[in-house]
């Protein structure tokens, strides 16, 4: 026998009545508790990580600024923007008379228009051609007596009949040793010493000596 065998048939319903409400309840709130869950979750907030949106305020990355101090790796400035040295002098010149430099006074190759004895030791290797122009018979045979008695390299005597010449001169090509040698005899001799005129331009190299009828000889006596 059951539960409701012992009751009344209205208590049977009622109780009845009572089960399935309490089933039905029952089923009801499992169904409102199931559905409540999955609209929590679905409600739930976004965690911060994904939702938050950028920081507007941050610049966007980019490449790195060209600005900033140089990489400590850059090779150091090179040595050759050092100080340059000081510029080598330049070599003194050798001493007169030394090699590789001028000629001493005295020695072969010294500058026209030296006077005296030294100019004499430069030039009398040069060769001098010994012309009369006076009425004086043999003066130019005395006058280059007197020139290689001095050590000069007398080559020629003879006459220059073609002209007067008013004084006794020694004429010269200009820009040769002949016009030091013109000199230093103009210098020894008492004589004038001109460059050569047209009328001996063109006659044989030398020192072209023309003696007229005021040559006295030697100025040096001692000689």
């Amino acid at each position: 026998m059951s539960f409701f065998d012992g009751m009344s048939r209205p208590f049977r319903l009622g109780g009845i009545v009572l089960i399935g409400v309490a089933v039905l309840a029952a089923v009801v709130g499992t169904t409102v508790a199931l559905t409540g869950s999955d609209s929590d979750q679905n409600n739930a907030a976004p965690s911060p990580s994904s939702s938050a949106p950028p920081n507007q305020g941050s610049p966007p990355p980019g490449p790195p600024s060209s600005s900033g101090p140089p990489s400590s790796s850059a090779p150091p400035p090179s040595s050759s923007s050092a100080t340059p040295p000081p510029p080598s002098s330049s070599p003194a010149s050798p001493a007169p008379g030394q090699p590789g430099g001028p000629p001493a006074p005295g020695q072969p190759g010294g500058q026209p228009g030296d006077s005296g004895s030294n100019q004499q030791v430069v030039a009398k290797w040069v060769t001098v051609r010994v012309y009369n122009n006076s009425m004086i018979h043999g003066l130019a045979a005395r006058a280059a007596d007197d020139l290689r008695r001095q050590g000069w390299n007398v080559a020629e005597v003879s006459g220059y009949p073609s002209g007067v010449i008013p004084t006794t001169t020694a004429f010269f090509r200009p820009g040769t040793d002949e016009e030091a040698a013109a000199k230093a005899l103009a210098a020894s001799f008492g004589m004038r010493a001109e460059a050569r005129f047209p009328g001996i331009e063109q006659s044989s190299p030398g020192v072209i000596v023309i003696v007229t009828n005021d040559y006295k000889g030697s100025a040096n006596k001692g000689s």
